[in-house]
């Protein structure tokens, strides 16, 4: 019988088919939370008209800053997406894969899954940086006009646009780690290794790209301002003052996000593949299913947390 979702034919007992199910609505149950987050900071007032004027010239600036970003790395990605499809001819499957999937079909199933991992680590990665960026965008103005009322609230809502980074990456590294192992069962980690290859490659270029930009930025700002012409630190008259914001939204948040995001799934990734080395020792496959079971666990309690 297949049991739970087709699980069964994993060899997977009862209880750990119902963990694994457990494990993916624990997933979409992060997603939701940092959808409900997202509606709680928006609702909140972006201030006095020159605080928006500001702040849209750093949010126009942030998003053309990605978007030219993403059209840069898209060609890179297209040819390394053929070549992760092209690896398994140069690195055979493992022996799992081929007793999972037989000895004439292994080869392109292989190839198929860690060449579709690897766009989906790549966009999952893409997804956390552009999201967060965005929601910390949303938040500086609402923050910096709560802050004309309490800072209590004006925190909360920083915190909240901080944890919604926080629940994507929860969300978006199990959810991929879980349907891969759904699918390929002992031969995860074949597939596995272009899903951690994704996620690192898009953060590098976020990460440093970003670095780059608003050091190149804050630089400019403070020779040409403070030097110069004698403008204070952070003045919005100086128009390399909004570039090195934009650097700063771009870098520490969208670049901070997509690594944490990488960090957070080659982990998982490593967490399966010590799993599998213990699976051949023992011949039992809760060493792989134990990890995504703490992963979950932790969102749970990331949630209740926050609170």
């Amino acid at each position: 019988m297949d049991g739970i979702l087709g699980l069964g034919r994993h060899g997977l007992n009862t209880f750990e088919q119902w963990a694994i199910v457990g494990v993916l609505i624990t997933a979409f149950i992060s997603l939701a939370y940092a959808w409900f987050l997202r509606g709680k900071v928006l609702n909140k007032d972006k201030g006095t008209e020159k605080m928006q004027e500001v702040w849209n010239a750093i949010r126009i600036g942030a998003d053309s800053y990605l978007t030219r970003q993403l059209r840069t790395i898209l060609p890179l990605i297209a040819v390394l997406t053929i070549a992760l499809f092209l690896s398994v001819y140069v690195v055979p499957p493992s022996v799992e894969a081929v007793e999972e999937f037989g000895e004439q079909t292994a080869q392109i199933t292989i190839a198929i899954g860690r060449t579709i991992a690897f766009i989906m680590g790549a966009s999952f990665s893409l997804t956390v940086g552009q999201l967060g960026m965005r929601m910390a965008i949303q938040a500086n103005v609402r923050a910096a006009s709560a802050a004309r009322r309490d800072f209590t609230e004006s925190l909360t809502i920083a915190y909240y646009a901080g944890t919604i980074t926080g629940m994507l990456t929860d969300g978006l590294g199990l959810l991929g780690g879980t349907l891969i192992f759904m699918y390929f069962g002992k031969a995860a980690p074949d597939a596995l290794v272009g899903f951690g290859f994704g996620g690192t490659l898009i953060a590098l270029f976020m990460r440093v790209g970003g670095g780059i930009y608003t050091k190149a930025a804050d630089v400019g700002a403070d020779l040409v301002g403070k030097v110069e012409k004698d403008i204070p630190e952070d003045d919005p008259r100086n128009a390399a003052v909004i570039a090195d914001l934009v650097g700063d939204n771009g870098g520490d948040c969208a670049g901070m996000a997509a690594d944490i995001f990488e960090s957070y799934e080659v982990t998982i990734v490593s967490a399966l593949i010590l799993g599998l080395a213990l699976v051949g020792i023992t011949g039992e496959l809760k060493w792989i299913i134990y990890p995504l079971i703490i992963r979950g666990i932790g969102v749970i309690s990331s949630i209740i947390g926050t609170f």
